[in-house]
């Protein structure tokens, strides 16, 4: 195992442990709070919770099953209760690479309550930290860039780029305190080719490395080869970010995702003309799905060259999604705000040839764009029929919704106690 390493070959990256080395060789030994702990009260809550779980049966097959109750997608204590199950365990997709590829470069983030940095030190090691002053919980980085060292905005308590606390003002008179025992808590972070992961549940002991397979296969399964296969690798350059706040529940927008292309031709009429969607396909995996389809002719030159012969759509549960087609990547990351809103972070890739071809890359903009706004107003249109009275829960259409239905499989699986 080796350090992240910007690099055309995927390779699995363990990059630090949670243990901090500071000046003085101690060892950081701050208490962790448990991610995946309920409230007090919580005896009531597990019920409550429980019973709304217990609405959606796993084990009926798609052609007989219903869909979950709109209460998953409406109910706020159970978005709570899903952001401690789904997103404070397991591996989580939160960026990239090339955002950390030399010394003091960082990049900050928000999954769920949890605000985090990622970041590179001047020894080329990669971190992850709670992004939380450990003096009275001020945010501490924002953005993106570089740094030396991180200072807290509110009263400039100072962290190296390990995470050691380096300076506290104003701290005398301060009894019982050391600045080892200060440091910023450290968050579990590996990378699978292009993607900076995290995991903010998972503990292990001081100096030990992630295992790498283990990260591969706990976040992938098996269809990591497949995605290694078509072109899913750190050799594409990067173009740019866009954000959507979209006012519909997390997983409205995934379900649109994974409806099989069901919706394409009725609401992406563009996009349709350049696919072939009789030759549509969705195959199964342990933790994700992957939809392939073929580029067709029958739409515009210009819509052709983007897609390509072939399409990729990989879903990552719980949310992340991965676009493969021509020369061009893009990748979808799914952040919950409530139980009725969610941010979508698309961040675009493309092969190095094109990297310099701007009327290509402006014209593909414009085209995701004008799906993004499709996909939006379809969000954003079944958010509020599911807060409607008239409607309880649906339906799967067996031959397009199959992944669409196992995604809902594996939110049971983390949801039932």
């Amino acid at each position: 195992m080796t350090i992240i390493t910007v690099a055309a070959m995927i390779t699995l990256t363990p990059i630090v442990s949670r243990s901090l080395q500071i000046k003085n060789q101690s060892s950081v030994t701050a208490q962790h709070r448990s991610f995946h702990s309920l409230p007090k009260n919580s005896h009531s809550l597990q019920t409550h919770f429980q019973n709304l779980v217990n609405k959606f049966d796993p084990h009926i097959p798609v052609e007989e099953a219903f869909t979950p109750p709109s209460s998953w997608y409406t109910d706020p204590s159970f978005y709570d209760y899903e952001l401690h199950c789904v997103f404070y365990k397991g591996w989580q997709a939160v960026g990239f690479t090339k955002q950390i590829k030399s010394p003091r470069d960082f990049f900050t983030g928000r999954l769920g309550n949890v605000e985090f940095v990622v970041c590179r030190d001047d020894n080329g090691k990669v971190h992850a930290f709670h992004n939380v002053c450990r003096h009275h919980g001020s945010v501490l980085a924002s953005g993106c860039g570089q740094k030396s060292c991180f200072v807290c905005p509110y009263h400039a308590w100072t962290y190296g780029l390990d995470g050691a606390l380096l300076k506290a003002t104003r701290i005398t008179g301060m009894q019982n305190f050391s600045l080892d025992e200060y440091g910023l808590l450290p968050i579990n972070v590996a990378a699978w080719g292009p993607f900076v992961l995290l995991n903010v549940d998972r503990e292990s002991s001081p100096q030990q490395e992630v295992d790498g397979n283990m990260v591969e296969n706990e976040w992938l399964g098996s269809c990591s080869g497949l995605l290694k296969t078509n072109g899913v690798d750190s050799s594409l350059s990067y173009v740019c970010r866009r954000t959507y706040n979209i006012e519909c529940n997390w997983k409205v927008f995934c379900d649109n995702y994974l409806d099989g292309g069901y919706h394409v031709p009725f609401a992406h009429k563009s996009l349709a003309s350049g696919l072939k969607l009789d030759s549509y396909s969705t195959t199964i995996f342990e933790r994700a799905s992957i939809q392939k389809c073929e580029g067709g002719s029958m739409g515009s030159v210009d819509e052709f060259d983007r897609l390509g012969s072939k399409a990729i759509y990989a879903f990552i549960f719980p949310n992340f999604m991965i676009n493969r087609y021509g020369p061009w990547m893009d990748t979808n990351l799914v952040l919950p705000l409530g139980p009725s809103k969610c941010q979508v972070i698309f961040d675009y890739f493309v092969e190095a040839d094109y990297k310099n071809d701007k009327t290509f890359i402006d014209r593909s903009l414009i085209d995701s764009e004008r799906v993004q706004m499709e996909d939006i107003m379809l969000c954003e249109g079944v958010q509020r029929g599911l807060e409607s009275p008239a409607y309880c829960r649906g339906r799967y259409a067996p031959t397009v919704e199959k992944a669409m239905h196992h995604f809902h499989q594996l939110l049971h699986g983390k949801l039932k106690i």
